[in-house]
Formats: structure tokens, sequence, C-alpha cells
């Protein structure tokens, strides 16, 4: 039953990013009502971690459940070549010995519904099985919601502020036309789960590894989860996986990818396939604005970038604890106007910018291998962007080497000479 409370704040979507921003709204002591469609546990892509969600886990209170919970330990990220050959890893504790290097390989079901229920437990007045069918404005002025409840039955509720946390079914950017498809990432992603498939040991155990395929057109995924599970999908521009192709089976599309990906093929030669094949294309995008009066965009609902360098929940976290800040300082004074609602998006927008750069950059060739064997003294940075270290300028002192790498790279190709992505 819903409260007639008039709350400060409504949010729309449960996810982590709708989880943290009304987590740390109420931490503060307003009133917030969440308005989540499914019913929780419900099934989600993007299990892993990186490293710099730990500070916002830990604004959250979220870090003595992750520590207590079955999630696989996550201390690195590994790449292989098209030939199969694995790169030197890249241990996030050797750059960073904090506690924060070492992450977590989650199952989004199970975590979502933790970060969920720890907004519960911080007051969040949290409503399951309630679609948000519309949001009211008086102008431009956004100032409620229509929802309806799992019987069918409407009703407006109004707020000083309405977060959009829906996910890719954001209202506002639909409303307000404002989503730009990114017009270089146009990928897709196609996968599955193994139960039995090779894991390896020690440290690594957890590593996230991506595989790249030979004709190097895409590159497999490849995250060991609890239950001896290993989540393994395979992303490539969407013409080339789902219509350049004489069968739209995703089973012989999956399968005819995993033959052109020697790293992946031995590791899943003796597994069992365990979950049905599952596709999402064309997932790169980002809202013109990150806020208006009285609204705020945060987690997929601003934008997704790619699922590369697992950058997805980091940036649903970091943008809901930097809405949740602009939020709870704007309802303080009386100011809930697009400028200070949306006071943290430039840098925000910087920092996914950051990320793009090196997601761009391996898909035009770029080679870990060689970068790191050039200019050891930047491993360090390079590992930050790949920890999600992104909003800070000292990183950008790779931008330079990795233009002379990618002309030098580019000579190399003009030249008939072979080039390994990501090696």
């Amino acid at each position: 039953m819903i409260t007639s409370a008039h709350p400060d704040v409504i949010v729309i979507g449960g996810g982590p990013s709708g989880a943290t921003v009304s987590t740390l709204i109420a931490q503060k002591g307003y009133k917030v009502q969440l308005f989540e469609r499914e019913k929780f546990p419900r099934y989600h892509i993007g299990e892993s971690l990186i490293p710099e969600t730990f500070w916002v886990l830990e604004r959250l209170n979220m870090l003595p459940k992750m520590k207590k919970s079955h999630f696989v330990h996550k201390h690195s990220v590994q790449f292989v070549t098209s030939k199969g050959k694995l790169s030197e890893p890249f241990y996030f504790h050797d750059n960073k010995p904090h506690e924060c290097s070492q992450t977590w390989q989650v199952e989004r079901a199970e975590f979502d519904e933790m970060m969920l229920n720890n907004a519960r437990e911080h007051g969040v007045d949290v409503h399951e099985e309630t679609r948000v069918v519309d949001i009211l404005f008086e102008g431009k002025r956004a100032v409620g919601v229509k929802i309806m409840d799992k019987n069918g039955a409407e009703r407006e509720v109004r707020a000083d502020v309405v977060i959009d946390a829906a996910g890719q079914s954001c209202i506002i950017q639909d409303r307000f036309n404002l989503r730009e498809w990114d017009p270089v990432l146009k990928k897709a992603a196609l996968w599955t789960y193994w139960e039995g498939a090779y894991r390896d040991t020690g440290r690594d155990e957890g590593a996230t590894i991506v595989m790249q395929t030979e004709g190097k057109q895409g590159w497999f995924w490849y995250i060991p989860l609890h239950d001896n599970k290993i989540s393994v999908g395979v992303v490539a521009p969407y013409t080339y996986l789902f219509t350049e192709r004489d069968t739209k089976d995703l089973e012989k599309i999956y399968f005819d990818e995993v033959a052109k990906c020697p790293g992946l093929q031995p590791r899943i030669a003796n597994a069992k396939q365990v979950a049905p094949f599952r596709a999402a294309k064309e997932y790169s995008y980002r809202a013109k604005e990150v806020a208006g009066d009285g609204w705020v965009l945060v987690g997929d609902a601003f934008g997704f970038l790619d699922p590369l360098y697992s950058s997805g929940v980091l940036l649903a976290l970091r943008s809901g604890a930097c809405a949740a800040d602009a939020v709870c300082e704007g309802l303080a004074k009386g100011d809930t106007s697009a400028a200070q609602l949306g006071k943290w998006g430039p840098d925000f927008v910087a920092g996914m910018e950051r990320m793009r750069r090196l997601v761009c950059e391996y898909y035009d060739g770029f080679s870990f291998g060689r970068f790191v064997k050039k200019h050891p003294h930047l491993k360090g940075h390079l590992t930050d962007l790949l920890i999600g270290d992104l909003f800070t300028d000292k990183v950008d002192d790779v931008v330079a080497p990795m233009d002379e790498l990618r002309a030098e790279m580019n000579a190399a190709k003009a030249a008939g000479q072979p080039v390994q992505l990501g090696e």
C-alpha cells in the first residue's frame, strides 16, 4: 500500500543507481519513495565490479554485506590476444595497495536485491511491482509521477525532485528526446552461462578475462561467478554479429564465434551450458542533459558506455552518489533547478569520456603489451583507468603516448605488418 505522505524525492527504478541515490538521500533525513516495476530478485547482466565501486559501497554501508557474501573475489583483469596469448595481468593491488583493490564478481539478481534491501534499511520507502506510467510536469519542472500498482490501480505522487533511474527505459530521455546514440560504439553482445568451465587459481581465480577473436572482429568476456558458474559472452559490431549472416540462430552465432577464439575454446571444452542465450543490441548512448528543473538522470537512464572494462555498475553507483549530493544540497537551500541538480554532470561526463577513449582505443587496435613495454612508467595510470579511477585529470598523461602508439600501429598496418589487438 502506497503511503499518502508527500515525499521529498521520488526515485524511479530500484537497480544499483536507484538504490544508491535513494539510500544516500535518505541518510540525510529526507523522505524518499522508490518505485520499481519488477519484483526482486530479477535477472540482469553486468556482473563484474571494478575497484572504484568500493568508495560508494562504503558510503552505502554495503561493504560488510559484500565481505560476508559468497561472491567471487576479483583481483585483476587479463587480456588474451586473438592467437590465444595471455598478456601480463593488471593486478589492482600492485598499483594501489589498499583494500579497495579487491572487488567482486556478482550475480546481479542477488547483488541488486542486496542493494535495494539496504535502501529499505536506510529508510527508503520501496514499492516493487509498481510502474511509473508518467512523470508530472508544471511547465518544464517535474513535480511528481503517476504510478500503477500490480492490480492496475493508478494514482499520483508528488515530490520536490524526481530522479529517473529506470535504466534504458528512461522516461525522461524519451519525453525530451535526449538520447544520443554513440556514433562509434555500435556494438552488440550475445552471452550464456557455463558450469564446470576452467577456473584459474590463487589471485587469478576471480579475474575478468578479455579474449580477442580471430580476425579481430570481436572479443569474449569470461567472468567467474560463485556456484561453479562462468559468464561468457561475445561483443562485436552489431552488423557483424546479427545482420551480416545467413542465420538468426543465437546458438549458431555464438559457437561460430567460439570457434574463432582460441583463448576460450579449452576453457569451456568440458563445461556444461546452464542458461539460455541472451542478446543485447546497440546499447551505447548518452543523454544530452543530466538534469532539468526538478529532475535528474542517473545510471543507465543517463547513459551506457560499453561492457569492455566493466564500468557499468561503477558509473551507476558514481552517478547515483553525485546526484544524491547535489539533490541534498539543493533541498537544503531550496534550489531544485537544473543548474543545482546537474552540477555534477560535467565532471562525470569527463570521467565517462576517459573510459570511452580507452574503449575506443582497444577497438581501434590498442595494444596493452606494446604500450606498457614502451611506457612502463605509465602502467600505473593505465591500471588506474582499468580500476575506474576516471574522475581525475592525472590519468590524462596516457593520452599523448596513446596517440603516438596509434600512429605507429597505423604505419605498421599500412606497411602490411601484422598487428595484434589487446596484446
